[in-house]
């Protein structure tokens, strides 16, 4: 008896019993994963059919009509905001992308990249409204820097940033630096090493990390609102209007809905170059 249960505590597991559970667990993940996906892109579908809807605060999509996107190209107020926020965020993508690749080329040498790399992500992590508070008083106080397109543009950067170094360091972490070394030891410069050889292979990183800034600060609302003085980016007089004007709802909804048919495909492209070119590289 004791050589029994000695044997049953000892027993592997029957693989008859792994191989019966395994197609259960694999059925949930996959359902799991749909069910995920549809949360995700089911209210960004449900928001485009209401924005063609005649009454879109109903919720329910019917009776299809284009008078709110009419309504909304013949309001003129949404302009300004909307070049604010696009010269914002190219002006932020930019400066992301050559900062990022400066510092990401440097991080793996250094003697802790781990630790330095926690500091520079530090900023994802901290609420929106306190960061968005500490730069007014960081650009007033210390900058002396007037509130308006700059100091925008400044909390813009500090918030996008740490993605566009994620995104070199994802580069770098997979770059051969034997290939450094070999261009150096054929007697090229520092400058033609890079240009040569190091360019050309993080240039999907360098554009993906101008891509992911300019979008994180084409979108950001939280740091627009405390940094914007009489400056108005788009998200920042959506957010109003939604808030002041009930009657302005529909035109938001169309406005949104161009403004998410622009941003995807970028989102695509910054994904696309990063992880189907960068692989084929």
């Amino acid at each position: 008896m004791e050589n029994r249960i000695a044997f049953a505590r000892v027993a592997p597991i029957s693989p008859k019993l792994e191989i019966s559970h395994a197609p259960v667990w694999k059925r949930l993940g996959k359902w799991g994963g749909f069910a995920m996906l549809g949360l995700i892109y089911f209210p960004l579908l449900w928001l485009i059919l209401l924005s063609i809807s005649r009454n879109p605060l109903g919720g329910i999509p019917g009776d299809f009509s284009l008078e709110h996107y009419r309504a909304l190209f013949a309001n003129s107020e949404w302009h300004m905001p909307m070049l604010a926020s696009l010269v914002i965020g190219v002006i932020v993508g930019l400066i992301c992308a050559v900062a990022a690749t400066i510092i990401g080329r440097a991080l793996p040498a250094l003697n802790s990249p781990g630790k330095v790399l926690f500091l520079f992500v530090i900023p994802l992590f901290v609420p929106g409204m306190s960061m968005g508070a500490a730069l007014l008083i960081f650009t007033r106080a210390v900058l002396g820097l007037k509130l308006g397109f700059w100091s925008v543009a400044l909390g813009h950067f500090v918030w996008a940033f740490p993605f566009a170094l994620l995104i070199i360091l994802v580069v770098t972490t997979r770059f051969d630096h034997r290939l450094v070394e070999a261009g150096r030891d054929l007697g090229a410069s520092n400058w033609r090493v890079f240009w040569d050889i190091e360019f050309p292979i993080l240039m999907p990183g360098i554009v993906s990390s101008a891509l992911f800034g300019f979008l994180m600060s084409f979108n950001e609302v939280m740091r627009s609102i405390f940094l914007r003085g009489t400056t108005e980016t788009m998200p920042v007089w959506s957010w109003v209007q939604a808030a002041a004007q009930q009657s302005q709802v529909p035109i938001i909804f169309s406005l949104a809905s161009i403004v998410l048919l622009i941003t995807l495909p970028l989102l695509c492209a910054a994904f696309w170059l990063l992880f189907v070119k960068l692989d084929k590289s």
